[in-house]
């Protein structure tokens, strides 16, 4: 295809939009292949949307492989299958609602598990028919609170959603796994780094659940990897290994716990400096490490209901709101308010400790409040924590002895939600009993999600009566699969990872065009000599595009650089010597070629 710049619907701009954050977002902007409609909406340009197809085509090829077959459902849902499993609540706030002129409610697609599962529930009946690969490419909408980095976070999004359909858990391991296999050939074909993490399932729910990052500085993901083993998790999903538990001869024999005055110690660090002046250890000075911190925060469940929740963290440690928005999902956190504080007036607002707090402590006078620990809260470890007085804690407050310890009888449970830092222990390392320096720690990075691989289970099966005989005649419920890939969201990590100070830089493989040919210099014969190899190159089955605008040199090359096609052939004042200037987009790598030999050059 032969495409020529003083026709194509196609506009450079020399300046950065002003709502651009990230790079993707400046360039694919600036160059013409995406406008913004509104927040987190975007238009796709002709060049823009050509890249899109190409990426939408190594999917659509990869699921093919694997014997999926492609099928399209529409975008505005009935409201009634996500109410039965319970989903049109959990979304909450991210979902678009909407009435039709009768009052019917109807929701545009975030995800579409329930539609397929109804899908094949209306059409098969036997286990003979399964497994079974289903996929489409679609538009799925969320109304994203903070629609962010253009086209990498927006409210309307191309994605690409697949579902298995198996009778056993082990037919439907095997399913996961071809769909894992084929992630790693189609990011491998776009071109993009890729890391496997460890995941959490969220709203979606199932079990195994593991994500595809492409590393990135402008990532919203945050993972860690072992540096001594293959362990990698995104942020929300590390588990902490837990210290061994005190014997209950080893609990006896730790000091008692003890109430000292800590006047004006509201903060960790007060608390810290108080406990080091006023009450030294003789081994080692104390450290934030030594507190229990407990912070309150309310729960809104999808029903509206709001639940106070203390989370018991060691005080060197933030509560990470990601790590607790992800165990606590489908609720939503908010702060603890001043109001919330007046509504429980046993809480020493600085001073809380385990006194006041666990449902249990309803029955001794205490707030009733659910406490949810972290796992390094176990029996025998010991602590300073608030007295739940004004101006006091208690030194010496060990779990498992003088309040329950994470995950024993009479505790409310046990919550990751403590930040993860670099240099933390690595938990697979951790339970293969390494130790010392065979025993990795964990390091972070930031990354972009590009895929999702669920095993779901039967939980949207089992929801809406998705059964088939199986080969002894009984009735079982179907076990699903489910896994996506961002396709819009590649366009815009692909630009992320390849692009350079001077503009984007495609891969070949999803690139618009194949080459960039620039008319160099106002002499008739040279801009014959460019129409006349870019039509060759189109006839030899390359995608062309051909800058025969009447503009300056500068402006031109600034615009090949900043459209970004694999290769840029310059027809300037070397064409009476039969040669053209080959640039490699990627490489910077300049070469002047034979006009005969330029469309062998590119192959």
């Amino acid at each position: 295809m032969l495409m020529r710049m003083s026709s194509l619907f196609l506009r450079t701009l020399r300046d950065d939009p002003a709502d651009a954050e990230v790079p993707s977002h400046k360039l694919l902007v600036r160059a013409g292949y995406v406008r913004r409609a509104a927040p987190g909406i975007y238009s796709w340009l002709p060049l823009g949307y050509r890249v899109l197809r190409k990426v939408e085509e190594v999917v659509r090829e990869e699921m093919e492989r694997i014997g999926a077959q492609e099928v399209h459902f529409p975008a505005l849902l009935p409201k009634e299958p996500y109410e039965t499993t319970g989903r049109w609540e959990e979304y909450g706030d991210n979902l678009f609602r909407l009435h039709d002129r009768k009052g019917g409610d109807y929701l545009l697609g975030p995800t579409h598990e329930e539609m397929f599962t109804l899908l094949v529930k209306d059409l098969y009946s036997s286990y003979k028919d399964l497994p079974l690969y289903l996929f489409q490419i679609q538009t799925k909408y969320r109304d994203e609170a903070r629609p962010r980095a253009g086209i990498l976070r927006g409210r309307e999004f191309v994605m690409k959603d697949s579902y298995s359909f198996d009778v056993t858990d082990e037919g439907l391991e095997r399913s996961y796994r071809a769909h894992r296999d084929a992630y790693v050939r189609i990011f491998e074909r776009l071109g993009l780094d890729y890391v496997v993490v460890q995941a959490v399932s969220g709203a979606m729910g199932g079990s195994a659940s593991e994500e595809f990052l492409t590393p990135s500085e402008v990532g919203e993901d945050t993972y860690v990897r072992c540096t001594g083993c293959d362990y990698a998790a995104n942020v929300e999903a590390v588990t902490t290994p837990a210290p061994r538990a005190a014997t209950a001869e080893e609990l006896a024999a730790l000091p008692a716990a003890h109430v000292e005055d800590t006047p004006g110690t509201p903060t960790i660090q007060t608390l810290v400096d108080h406990a080091n002046a006023a009450l030294p250890r003789a081994d080692r000075p104390w450290t934030g490490a030594d507190t229990l911190k407990n912070v309150l925060v309310v729960l809104v469940h999808p029903d509206g209901t709001r639940e106070p929740v203390a989370v018991g963290v060691p005080g060197d440690r933030e509560v990470d709101a990601k790590r607790l928005a992800a165990a606590v999902e489908p609720a939503t956190v908010e702060p603890f308010t001043e109001d919330d504080f007046r509504a429980h007036p046993g809480l020493a607002k600085g001073y809380i400790g385990p006194g006041a707090l666990g449902t249990a402590s309803a029955e001794r006078g205490g707030t009733g409040i659910r406490y949810l620990l972290d796992p390094r809260v176990v029996a025998g470890s010991s602590w300073i924590t608030g007295a739940d007085a004004e101006g006091r804690h208690v030194f010496d407050l060990v779990a498992g002895r003088d309040f329950p310890a994470a995950g024993e009888e009479g505790s409310d449970g046990t919550l990751e939600a403590a930040e993860v830092r670099d240099g933390d222990a690595c938990p697979r390392c951790a339970e293969q009993g390494r130790t010392g320096a065979d025993a990795g720690t964990l390091q972070s990075a930031r990354g972009i999600e590009m895929g999702h691989v669920f095993q779901l289970g039967r939980k949207y099966a089992d929801a809406l009566g998705l059964r088939v005989l199986d080969e002894n005649g009984k009735s079982v419920v179907v076990t699903m699969g489910s896994y996506g890939v961002g396709v819009s969201r590649a366009v815009a990590a692909i630009a992320e990872s390849t692009h350079d100070e001077k503009g984007l830089a495609w891969p070949r493989a999803v690139a618009p065009a194949d080459v960039h040919v620039v008319v160099a210099g106002k002499d008739p014969a040279v801009a014959e000599g460019a129409e006349r190899l870019a039509s060759d190159l189109d006839a030899a089955g390359y995608d062309v595009v051909l800058d025969d605008r009447k503009a300056s040199m500068g402006v031109k090359l600034n615009d090949a650089e900043l459209v970004g096609l694999p290769t840029v052939v310059v027809v300037g004042k070397r064409f009476v010597d039969g040669l053209v200037e080959v640039v490699d987009r990627r490489t910077g790598e300049r070469q002047d070629v034979a006009l005969a030999d330029v469309a062998q050059h590119l192959g």
